[in-house]
C-alpha cells in the first residue's frame, strides 16, 4: 500500500488534514492532542523529584519574542569535576500555549524526561517505560546498547518556545539568537556542560522539532547533532530541507543528523519524503518510524528515551 493511502485511512476529516500541514498554518492543527495543549490521555505526568537530576528553573526576562524561560535538567551522579555534554530540547504546541514557567517545563514534567533518566539509568528498559509503544527487537537492542555503553547523562536545556505561526520562515531569527547568544552561554557558565559544537546537541518535538531542524540547520558552528521528533514539516517541503541540510554540511561535514517519526503520526509522510530526499542527496542520517501516536503519551513514553539515549551516544565527550 502506498505511503500517502495508509496514512489516510488513519487520519480522519479536515482537520486531519490540516495537522498535516501544520509547518504552513500551525493556527490549523485540531485543538487536542500533543500539539493542542489537550493531553488525549487522562493520566497525570510523573513526578519530577529523583535524586539522579536536580532542575534549574531560569527567568531570562523579556525578549523580542516574548518572556525567556528556561528549565535546565542537571545529572547529578557524573561528579564536580565532570563536563557533560548539552542538548536544547523544544516542546510541542501545547506547551507554547501555556504560561512561559509552565510551558518550560514540558519535557522535564509533562513529556516524563525525569522518569526517563531514572530508567536509563537503572535498565533493563520494560515496555511499559514506553508507555506500551515499542516493538521488541527496538527495545531489546536498546537495552543491549545500555548493557554495553550505560547511559552517562547530558545537560538537557528545555526552554520555552513561543508559539510561532511558521518556524521555516525569518521569524525565528531573534529566537534562534537567544538559544545561541544568551540562553547557551549562560548554561555553560552555570552548569557543568561542555561548550564545543560537537557536544552541542538541538532536537524537539512536533513545533519544537522543526524550529530545532530550523535552528540547529542555519547554526552549523553552534550544534554538532540536529534532529527533531515527530517535526511538524508541510507536505512538499523536502527540496527546502534538503538544500538546508546540504548547506549545514558543507560548513559543518561532521554534524549528525536524526529525523524520528511514529507510524500514527501526523506529519508521517511528509517527513519520510525528507528522509528519501536526504538519502537520494547522500545526506546521511538516522532515522526512525517507531509505534506510537502524535500526543503526550508518545512524548512520554518512545519521545524523551529515545531523545536521551540518541544524543547520550552521539555527542563528544572530553
Amino acid at each position: 500500500m502506498a505511503i500517502g493511502v495508509r496514512r489516510r485511512t488513519l487520519l480522519v476529516g479536515v482537520a486531519a488534514t490540516a495537522c498535516s500541514r501544520g509547518e504552513a498554518s500551525t493556527s490549523s492543527r485540531p485543538r487536542s492532542g500533543e500539539d493542542g495543549g489537550v493531553p488525549s490521555g487522562k493520566a497525570a505526568p510523573p513526578a519530577i523529584a529523583s535524586n539522579n537530576v536536580r532542575l534549574l528553573e531560569w527567568n531570562l526576562g523579556p525578549q523580542p519574542w516574548g518572556e525567556g524561560r528556561a528549565v535546565v535538567v542537571v545529572p547529578t551522579w557524573a561528579g564536580t569535576s565532570a563536563r557533560l555534554p548539552v542538548l536544547v530540547a523544544l516542546h510541542g504546541q501545547g506547551e507554547a500555549l501555556k504560561a512561559p514557567a509552565d510551558g518550560a517545563m514540558g519535557w522535564p514534567r509533562d513529556y516524563a524526561m525525569v522518569r526517563a533518566i531514572d530508567r536509563l539509568r537503572a535498565p533493563p528498559l520494560r515496555e511499559s517505560d514506553y508507555e506500551g509503544f515499542v516493538d521488541a527487537a527496538r527495545m531489546a537492542a536498546a537495552n543491549a546498547s545500555l548493557a554495553a555503553h550505560p547511559f552517562r547523562g547530558i545537560v538537557v536545556v528545555c526552554p520555552w518556545l513561543p508559539d510561532m505561526r511558521s518556524p521555516s520562515t525569518d521569524d525565528i531569527g531573534p529566537y534562534a539568537r537567544y538559544i545561541v547568544g544568551t540562553l547557551l552561554p549562560r548554561v555553560r557558565r552555570e552548569t557543568p556542560a561542555q561548550s564545543a559544537p560537537e557536544s552541542t546537541g538541538i532536537d524537539g518535538v512536533s513545533l519544537g522539532g522543526i524550529a530545532a531542524l530550523r535552528i540547529g540547520l542555519t547554526s552549523p558552528a553552534v550544534f554538532g547533532a540536529v534532529g527533531g521528533i515527530q517535526p511538524a514539516i508541510a507536505d512538499g517541503r523536502a527540496t527546502d530541507w534538503t538544500l538546508l541540510a546540504r548547506a549545514a554540511l558543507a560548513s559543518h561535514p561532521r554534524m549528525t543528523l536524526r529525523l524520528l517519526t511514529s507510524h500514527d503520526d501526523f506529519f508521517h509522510d511528509a517527513i519520510v519524503s525528507v528522509s528519501q530526499a536526504w538519502r537520494a542527496a547522500g545526506i546521511a542520517h538516522e532515522f526512525a518510524d517507531v509505534p506510537g501516536p502524535h500526543d503526550y503519551v508518545f512524548n512520554r513514553g518512545p519521545g524523551s528515551l529515545e531523545l536521551l539515549m540518541w544524543y547520550d551516544r552521539v555527542l563528544a565527550r572530553d
